[in-house]
Parts: C-alpha cells; structure tokens; sequence
C-alpha cells in the first residue's frame, strides 16, 4: 500500500466519526461565465467545451490547497459550478499527517481570514485563466463562521459534509452576493476587522429563512499583507436595501 493510500485511509477513518467544531469557517464560491450566460441555446459540443473549463478552473483551485498556508482547508465539494471550503474543521490535517506532528486548533480569526486569503487567490487564479483562454469568468463568495457539525454520510460513494447555521448562511450570503465580491455577515466581517481586515458595510440584504440582515463586503486585508493581492476584488459595489433570494 502507498503512502498516500494510507494517509487517504486514515483520513477517512476519523472523518467516519461525526464530530462538532465550534471555530469553523465556511466559503462558497461561485463560478460564473458571463460569455455562456448570454447564449440561450448552448449546443453539447460547446458545453462539453465548457465541462472541461469548468475542471481546468476546479484543478487550480484544489492545487492552491497544497499551498502551507491553506494547509487545514478542507474542500467539501463542488455543487454545479460552487466551489465549498471550510477552516477550522481539524487540528491533524493532512500536511500533519504527512510530518507526523500534532497541531493546535487554529481561532475563529485565523479560520475566517484563512478563506479570505483563499477566496482572493482563487480570484486572481480566474484571472490568469481569463487571460490566457480569453474567457470571462468570475468569482462571487460568501463566506460566515460559526459551530459546525461534519462527518462522513452514507457507505456507498459516502461523502464528507458539514452541517450547520454557519454552512446555510454562508451558502446565502454567496447567493446574495455580488460577482467579484466576496460577502460575509456582520459578525462575521468584525471578526475579520478585528484582525485588520477592512470591511465595508453593503446595507440590509434579505436573507432566505433569515429574514432583513445587514452584510459587509471585505475590501482590504490587514496592513502588514500585500495589498496588492486584494486589488482583484471589485472596485465599488451598489448598495443593496433589500436584496431577494
């Protein structure tokens, strides 16, 4: 058996188990192509075109994962064309695992501005792609924090999920959201002001089974980061009295 074989086993041993996290953060990001989104009849080939976009796209997003810094990310799944992470999930990830060492449970900050940091690199990575396949794609993201339950569901083609207020909410303030934008809650966003990150206050959103909420859109990381990296979010925003779903 590989070494591989043997950490993916491993990894699917304690995930088996449901477990409660209490400092988890959640991200949702959509993938849009504005070009496909104005053609009303799409024919296979050129949907088969954009299958394999689609996982050109998906395969540059896992591998900014292998990156340390976003080495206790966990991707979940990919929903149509949405992107789901979380942070916060498990201390002994898999970089751990590989180096045998026992990590200490990382804060809902760091959690909350480790998918931040993700989210903006998957922005520049849809940049890139844009660039060199004159494609148009963007990234809308939202993204909240809060108590999570996770675990594996099911014994045929079982899957790893999370569950949770924090999942739903962050799924809304995706959906909510706008393209080149990534969204969060207001507790949320002074999580992230409370580390240096610079938030600006959208207005009252309608959030589904939520009801009238106040959201934020996160325009600058902390001032010891590199400002530049934040510079792929979209400049401005339209205020939002009350956004539906």
């Amino acid at each position: 058996m590989s070494k591989v074989e043997y950490l993916s086993r491993l990894d699917y041993i304690w995930k088996r188990d449901h477990e409660r996290h209490e400092k988890v953060a959640v991200m949702f990001a959509h993938i849009h192509n504005s070009f496909h989104a104005e053609e009303e009849n799409v024919a296979v080939d050129s949907e088969l075109t954009s299958l394999k976009l689609l996982n050109e796209i998906i395969t540059d997003m896992d591998n900014l994962l292998l990156k340390a810094e976003f080495s206790r990310v966990e991707k979940i799944k990919v929903i149509g064309t949405t992107y789901m992470a979380a942070a916060g999930l498990k201390p002994n990830v898999r970089r751990s695992s590989i180096e045998e060492e026992e990590l200490e449970p990382f804060d809902i900050e760091t959690n909350a501005a480790t998918l931040v940091n993700l989210a903006v690199e998957m922005m520049q990575s849809l940049q890139r792609f844009n660039s060199h396949l004159f494609q148009n794609y963007e990234l809308r993201v939202g993204i909240d924090c809060g108590p999570s339950m996770a675990g594996v569901v099911g014994n045929n083609k079982p899957i790893y999920d999370v569950w949770g207020n924090a999942v739903n909410v962050a799924s809304r303030m995706e959906t909510t959201g706008e393209m080149g934008r990534i969204q969060v809650t207001e507790e949320t966003a002074q999580i992230l002001m409370n580390v240096g990150y610079e938030c600006q206050c959208r207005g009252k959103v309608f959030v589904k089974g939520k009801g009238t909420q106040t959201t934020y859109f996160v325009t600058k990381p902390p001032p010891n980061e590199r400002l530049d990296l934040f510079e792929v979010l979209t400049e401005g925003y339209s205020k939002t009295e009350d956004t539906r779903l």
